[in-house]
């Protein structure tokens, strides 16, 4: 409940005329308006500040669901950050919140546990599957698949 004070009481006098006399204001009056019940609610409680201020982040992306969903694809950090609403630094700051291995590592190991499944469990070729799961370059994926499981693609 919001107490009734003067500067609430003064803010919906001033605007019962527009309804009465069912009056549009001008977009400078509303835009005035506006601040004057923003500023009366601040005034009013403390609990009104993180609810009118909270800036949450409503604009960035969830990290996790968008790298599920795009781990094959060639995006570079910077493109990855960019499409979740952050800049590099904040992307990485944001993700170690959440693993403890860096985002290209972590691109990584997904990508080889995706490319497992498909050599192993669907059968496909190790030609086609390094490109499918987002490596450029086959010694790369060899290198870095075997690292993980201790054998080579082509062992599957």
């Amino acid at each position: 409940m919001i107490e009734p004070k003067p500067d609430i009481a003064s803010l919906f006098n001033s605007l019962t005329p527009y309804f009465e006399e069912n009056v549009k204001p001008t977009e400078e009056v509303t835009h005035l308006k506006q601040l004057e019940g923003i500023y009366a609610l601040l005034n009013n409680a403390d609990v009104f500040f993180p609810i009118l201020f909270d800036f949450a982040d409503p604009w960035k992306i969830d990290m996790l669901e968008f790298l599920n969903d795009h781990y094959m694809d060639d995006l570079t950090m910077e493109q990855i950050a960019a499409y979740t609403g952050r800049s590099l630094a904040t992307f990485k700051r944001d993700f170690a919140k959440i693993s403890t291995l860096s985002p290209q590592k972590w691109l990584i190991k997904k990508r080889l546990e995706s490319a497992y499944v498909k050599l192993k469990e669907e059968g496909k070729k190790v030609q086609n599957v390094y490109v499918e799961v987002g490596f450029k370059n086959p010694s790369h994926f060899s290198t870095a698949f075997k690292k993980q499981y201790g054998i080579t693609p082509s062992e599957i």
